[in-house]
């Protein structure tokens, strides 16, 4: 299934004097990543949002660090959607130094396609065909 690749530098205050990465840092650059891919592929979060009033949501996230990634180092976040369900998806994530190919952290996040209804409220529903496709995933099910 789809393989997605970004490469990121390591920005102030996202790992301490160690080189251990904030939590909240790790799960914004895959988010940053999963954002940017639909951007590419030609469906922007934005407009999922705001024309569509559908939403991936945060279901289920999973990461642990591995090795340090100090500020300034390059490193290359990848995603590979694992699974996609009737109205779910997971990506198995990880990150590397790009130095060294030092492996920075693993995981996994479960996204929940919902739609955003009038009262805010969310209620997770199949993921399209149209997305399906974007994610060179089963049409079918």
């Amino acid at each position: 299934m789809l393989v997605y690749k970004r490469e990121i530098t390591v920005e102030w205050g996202e790992s301490d004097p160690f080189g251990l990465v904030y939590f909240p840092r790790i799960l914004a650059w895959f988010n940053d990543a999963e954002h940017e891919f639909f951007a590419r592929a030609g469906y922007p979060v934005k407009q999922m949002v705001e024309q569509d009033r559908t939403a991936f949501v945060m279901g289920k996230v999973n990461f642990e660090f591995v090795g340090p990634a100090a500020y300034g180092e390059r490193i290359m976040t990848r995603l590979e959607l694992t699974e996609i369900s009737n109205s779910t998806l997971t990506w198995g994530c990880s990150a590397k130094r790009c130095s060294d190919e030092v492996m920075v952290t693993l995981g996994s996040a479960t996204r929940v396609y919902a739609e955003i209804r009038e009262d805010r409220s969310l209620k997770a529903i199949r993921i399209p065909d149209t997305i399906r496709r974007l994610l060179d995933a089963p049409i079918e099910e």
